[in-house]
């Protein structure tokens, strides 16, 4: 698949195929394309953790709302995502080199899940990334560190059908040009 077809292909998906399978090795792949996104000084700060048992899967479920649980049903697999706190956006002491802080380590995270999502559909497997969750929950559920802060939970399965892609604004209303 070329690039721009995984891009234009990929959706928000929230019906999944109740036969489909997701292994382990295809995620491992997944992540392997997010660990290639750029981060700041190469920091590296993303981290993932990998529901895809039916254990652990429930442990994810209890700590969405109903509505991401229904949103995400047939899923195969929870990816749950965060970050290395005070070190993406901070210099060697500590310290924010801009006013950003932690959320220069919140802007590299999305980089490498939508790398994440991009080689998902290329392997045509699809996603749905949801941003309510417990974070407790799931930091006790998978012995996340407290340096970490916890972001998203990435549903990953197969559609159910072929989605249409919502209305996109024109690029002339998102770009200025000097």
């Amino acid at each position: 698949m070329e690039l721009m077809q995984a891009i234009e292909s990929r959706r928000s998906i929230r019906a999944f195929k109740e036969d489909a399978i997701v292994t382990a090795d295809q995620i491992k792949e997944m992540v392997k394309a997010a660990g290639l996104a750029p981060t700041w000084k190469n920091s590296q700060t993303g981290r993932y953790y990998l529901a895809i048992s039916e254990d652990k899967m429930e442990e994810v479920r209890k700590s969405l709302p109903e509505f991401n649980v229904n949103s995400s049903k047939n899923a195969k697999a929870y990816i749950v995502t965060a970050f290395e706190g005070k070190r993406a956006g901070f210099d060697r002491e500590g310290n924010p080199d801009n006013e950003l802080g932690d959320m220069w380590g919140a802007y590299d995270l999305g980089l490498q899940n939508e790398n994440l999502l991009l080689k998902a559909r290329e392997m045509s497997l699809d996603t749905l990334v949801m941003g309510i969750r417990d974070a407790d929950a799931l930091r006790k559920a998978f012995d996340i560190p407290e340096s970490q802060i916890v972001v998203s939970v990435i549903a990953v399965g197969v559609r159910e059908n072929d989605v249409d892609m919502p209305k996109r604004k024109e690029v002339d209303s998102i770009l200025k040009v000097f």
